[in-house]
């Protein structure tokens, strides 16, 4: 699989979150809470950005990036412009970082595995990735429905 197959996903879900926290009639509940949800979509918008970040800016494109998931979950408020300056950033580093991929099947960097994912290779960690971004903007997708509908 080439790298512009994953470009085509990552670009496709960070546009619908973009579009996602665009939808909100109000800005203050990106960070509403309601019973049963445990994560506000602006914590959630963070956390993504976060673990792309670390996952492909540090772990792929040696980035320097320093990762900060408690702050991912418990900081608030963060402007609506300033969380669709994040995806923009997010996505220009995605496509940098996945046009410099020329072997899919290396190794995954050490650095950043741990006990319970094992050894794996840059395409399973790239499925992984964007598995995850999928979840999480369907769960941002929910709660803005949840909130505005």
């Amino acid at each position: 699989m080439q790298t512009t197959s994953f470009s085509f996903y990552f670009e496709e879900y960070l546009d619908q979150l973009r579009r996602e926290i665009e939808a909100y009639t109000d800005e203050s509940q990106l960070w509403l809470c309601p019973p049963g949800i445990s994560n506000s979509a602006g914590n959630l918008c963070t956390h993504l950005i976060g673990n792309l970040h670390h996952f492909m800016g540090h772990g792929l494109g040696d980035t320097g990036y320093i990762r900060n998931r408690p702050l991912e979950f418990s900081i608030k408020d963060v402007p609506r412009a300033d969380l669709l300056q994040q995806i923009e950033t997010t996505r220009q580093m995605i496509k940098t970082v996945l046009s410099a991929i020329s072997d899919m099947e290396a190794p995954y960097p050490k650095m950043l595995r741990d006990g319970h994912h094992g050894q794996y290779s840059i395409h399973k960690e790239l499925v992984r990735l964007s598995m995850h971004l999928a979840y999480h903007v369907g769960q941002v997708n929910y709660h803005r429905r949840l909130l505005t509908d």
